[in-house]
């Protein structure tokens, strides 16, 4: 009420001073009345702090902050619960965005006053600069800065033990994806930042976007990073056993259980690449409140805020940096090992073939039918566990691991006509199979595969510069001069005199 009533008598004797004194007197009126209405501003202030205990716990916090906080350790008994700050952080935003839209609206009618006087550039700046400095100074001005200093340290110490409270009390349900301290954790974090906007002030919601981007990169990414250093336990995985174990909802503290600690680490992987999405989203929010904020600003004031906002980005970069290393660890732990028997099927498989043995291949290939059936086994162990972005990751890494030890199992082996022939459909299958599981491409991991079966299917050594060089059309090769001379050989039936005359 009193910024209102403030503003009533500006409305109702700017004209009779713009009529009685003329333009470029508002200045003084308003120096004037802000007297009056610092002397009153304070003794609301003084009651919301009183009634609030604001100095109070804000010693508290503040004494907890230096004696610093960890997700690994706190002494909750001697902390402040975070719960008893909640309205009053709601309340001092309030207080500061309508000391904000007052002081606007002032500095809008002063500037608007000056800008009508009959003077020259020099003496209007020369007012505009003493409305700044009034302003500035203003006790209004120095007790709100005041209280929103206090209000950052408060709401930051708020943000981050009720962050440490969703880690401590993380949870999953069966079936689920995700576990919950994810969700919780934004929706902690965009609370946080909302109201810190919501204050009107940019200096209080670049602070809270910086301590956002801090807790992110460095406290949340340690927990997400420290769950997945011990690696994922090697051995099959049984998803219905490891949901069993987990009937009371708590994820594991130890990894003593080898399904459970695998659920876990599966599930970390998923809060990465859940985090990096709502990251994003938080970002994009954030975004827009600070759009409408800067719409009442300077630029200076815009350009800090893109500037914060900027940092959020690169979280990505670091949440990405822990997704790959946890697939990395999967990819060491549960495919290659795996994958590497499974191909080495293929050299007890004949490709010197008779017409015979081709026609019973066909009917029952006796290697390409299991190993497929190998890899679905698989990835069914992960299909239902991981999110689909990072299943995808996952069979990308599997194709990785398959192109390059299948790559190996060609060049030891040899071939006839009949033989490449062979190994063209087995290549095809494979390919048809794994575009079938993911919705990335990955034909282009195949390429040098796919040129292999191609030398390994001409008729005579020759052919092979119908394909290359200015023959070559689109095609781009990905196997050196040396590497097709050396897949040439693999045929029984061409002569190395032939092989080496080639120019290529």
């Amino acid at each position: 009420m009193l910024f209102e009533n403030i503003g009533k008598i500006v409305e109702i004797h700017q004209p009779l001073v713009e009529t009685f004194y003329g333009p470029g007197r508002m200045l003084a009126l308003m120096e004037e009345l802000q007297k009056e209405c610092d002397t009153q501003a304070k003794k609301i202030v003084d009651n919301f702090v009183n009634h609030r205990e604001f100095n109070n716990k804000s010693q508290q916090v503040l004494q907890s902050l230096r004696a610093g906080s960890s997700y690994k350790a706190a002494n909750v008994h001697d902390k402040l619960d975070p719960r008893e700050l909640d309205l009053m952080l709601a309340e001092c935003t309030l207080l500061n965005a309508r000391t904000e839209l007052y002081l606007r609206f002032v500095k809008r009618r002063v500037t608007n006053d000056i800008e009508v006087i009959d003077e020259d550039e020099t003496a209007k700046q020369t007012m505009f600069t003493e409305l700044d400095r009034f302003i500035l100074d203003s006790q209004l001005s120095r007790h709100m800065q005041e209280l929103i200093g206090k209000y950052i340290m408060m709401e930051e110490y708020f943000m981050r033990e009720t962050v440490l409270k969703a880690v401590s009390l993380d949870s999953m349900e069966t079936g689920a994806q995700t576990s919950s301290m994810v969700d919780d954790i934004f929706f902690i974090l965009k609370k946080c930042t909302r109201r810190a906007i919501s204050s009107a002030s940019v200096d209080c919601a670049c602070a809270m976007i910086n301590h956002i981007a801090t807790l992110l990169e460095n406290d949340y990414r340690e927990v997400l990073y420290g769950k997945l250093r011990a690696g994922f336990p090697s051995g099959s995985f049984d998803v219905g056993q490891a949901y069993s174990l987990l009937q009371q909802g708590r994820l594991p503290t130890s990894t003593t259980d080898t399904n459970a600690a695998k659920l876990e680490f599966l599930t970390t992987l998923n809060n990465v690449e859940v985090s990096i999405e709502y990251t994003q989203s938080l970002k994009k929010s954030l975004q827009e409140e600070c759009t409408m904020l800067s719409n009442k600003t300077s630029q200076m004031s815009v350009d800090k805020l893109e500037s914060c906002l900027t940092d959020l980005t690169q979280l990505n970069h670091r949440f990405k940096d822990i997704l790959e290393y946890g697939l990395s660890q999967l990819d060491s732990s549960a495919l290659k090992p795996r994958i590497k028997p499974w191909v080495d099927s293929f050299l007890s498989t004949s490709h010197n073939m008779s017409e015979e043995d081709f026609s019973i291949y066909e009917a029952n290939d006796p290697f390409i039918q299991e190993f497929i059936m190998n890899l679905e086994q698989l990835l069914n162990e992960f299909k239902e566990t991981l999110t689909s972005s990072t299943y995808d990751a996952l069979v990308g890494l599997l194709t990785n691991e398959v192109t390059t030890q299948l790559e190996k199992a060609v060049l030891k082996s040899v071939f006839n006509r009949l033989g490449g022939l062979q190994f063209d459909k087995e290549l095809r299958s494979l390919v048809g199979y794994l575009t079938s599981v993911t919705q990335w491409t990955i034909r282009d991991k195949f390429a040098r595969l796919t040129q292999m079966a191609t030398i390994l299917n001409l008729e005579r050594v020759v052919e092979i510069l119908d394909y290359w060089g200015p023959n070559s059309g689109p095609l781009t090769w990905r196997l050196t001069p040396t590497e097709v001379r050396q897949v040439l050989s693999l045929r029984i039936d061409f002569r190395t005199e032939d092989i080496k005359r080639l120019k290529l």
